[in-house]
């Protein structure tokens, strides 16, 4: 029972840590002013929302604080492509 306290603990922790270091999606008007460092894909998502965690993450993992989606695709899997900024 005390592992299964300490497990859920550190489940809410990472989560909470994740978001915090996350970058944040803006539209492509509020990004007229920031400073472009690149782009990110992502594939495989299930959902529109999971593709853009994953993209989220990715730019964060590249020093990002926003990104801006610019193309999504739902063929099998979705899919899609971010521009990143700092």
């Amino acid at each position: 029972m005390k592992n299964v306290k300490y497990a859920v603990a550190a489940i809410a922790l990472s989560t909470l840590s994740f978001g915090a270091f996350a970058a944040d999606a803006v539209s492509p008007a509020q990004a007229q002013g920031m400073n472009k460092i690149g782009v990110v894909s992502a594939e495989g998502a299930s959902t529109l929302d999971g593709l853009e965690a994953k993209l989220a993450e990715k730019a964060a993992a590249a020093g990002a604080t926003s990104y801006s989606i610019t193309s999504a695709n739902t063929n099998n899997k979705v899919s899609g492509t971010a521009v990143i900024y700092k």
